[in-house]
C-alpha cells in the first residue's frame, strides 16, 4: 500500500510538471514571462512589447496564470500581470542554460550579432556585491528607460544601449564598468560591452540580469 501511495504521488508530480512544460511550450509565453519578470505590466503594454495582439496576449497570459506562473491584480481600470511566487526566474535561467548546452551555436549567433569573436569575460553576482561594497565599479543598466524605472540595481546609471555611443561622456569611467540588462544572454549588455571595449573602456558583463538579482532578494531601487 505504501509503495502504491508513493507511485501515485510521483505520478501526480510528473503530471504537474508535464502541464507546466506544455504551458511553456510557446515562444510567445516565454517572451511574456521575460517581460513580466522585469516588473508588473498591463496586457496592453505587454502586447506592445511582444508585437502580439491584445487578444492573443491575454490568451497566453491566461494559460500562464492557470499554471501559476503569473498573477493578475487590478490597478484602477487596468489589469496588471506579475510573476507568481516561486523560483520562476530560476526556471527561465535553467531553460536558457539547457538551450545553450544543447545548441552551442546560440553563443555564435550572439557573437555574430555584435561582430565580436572573443568570449566576453563576466563578473559573478558575489564578486559584484563585494566590488559594490568598496565602490570600485560603475554599474551600467542598458535596458530601456521604462524597465529601469520599474526596478534596477542600486546606484546603477541608465543609458539605453542604442544611446550609448552618443552619451559616452555621461558615463563615469574612473572605475571598471559593469554592464547588465535582462539576463546572462541578453544581447543589449553584450552589445554594450563590445562597444565600450572598442572605445578602450574597461568593461565586464554581469553574469546575471536584473530579474535574477531581484529573485535573489537583493536590494533594488525604483524610479528614473
Amino acid at each position: 500500500m505504501l509503495q502504491m501511495d508513493i507511485e501515485r504521488a510521483q505520478l501526480a508530480l510528473l503530471t504537474e510538471l508535464a502541464e507546466i512544460a506544455r504551458t511553456l511550450g510557446s515562444p510567445q509565453r516565454l517572451m511574456l514571462l521575460q517581460h513580466v519578470s522585469q516588473g508588473a505590466r498591463s496586457v496592453e503594454r505587454l502586447a506592445e512589447l511582444t508585437g502580439l495582439s491584445v487578444a492573443n496576449t491575454s490568451q497566453h497570459l491566461q494559460h500562464l496564470k492557470r499554471s501559476d506562473l503569473v498573477v493578475a491584480r487590478r490597478d484602477g481600470k487596468r489589469i496588471l500581470y506579475d510573476l507568481a511566487s516561486g523560483p520562476i526566474n530560476e526556471l527561465l535561467a535553467s531553460l536558457t542554460y539547457l538551450a545553450e548546452h544543447r545548441r552551442a551555436e546560440i553563443q555564435s549567433v550572439i557573437s555574430d550579432s555584435v561582430n565580436q569573436t572573443e568570449r566576453l569575460e563576466g563578473i559573478s553576482r558575489d564578486e559584484l556585491l563585494e566590488r559594490l561594497r568598496d565602490s570600485s565599479v560603475t554599474l551600467l543598466d542598458v535596458r530601456p528607460r521604462e524597465e529601469f524605472a520599474i526596478g534596477h540595481l542600486p546606484g546603477a546609471i541608465n543609458i539605453p544601449v542604442e544611446e550609448l555611443e552618443e552619451r559616452l561622456s555621461a558615463l563615469p569611467v574612473e572605475h571598471e564598468v559593469i554592464a547588465y540588462c535582462r539576463g546572462p544572454h541578453c544581447v543589449l549588455s553584450v552589445t554594450a560591452v563590445a562597444l565600450l571595449r572598442r572605445k578602450g573602456i574597461r568593461t565586464r558583463l554581469l553574469n546575471a540580469g536584473f530579474p535574477d538579482w531581484k529573485a535573489a532578494g537583493l536590494s533594488v531601487e525604483t524610479g528614473a
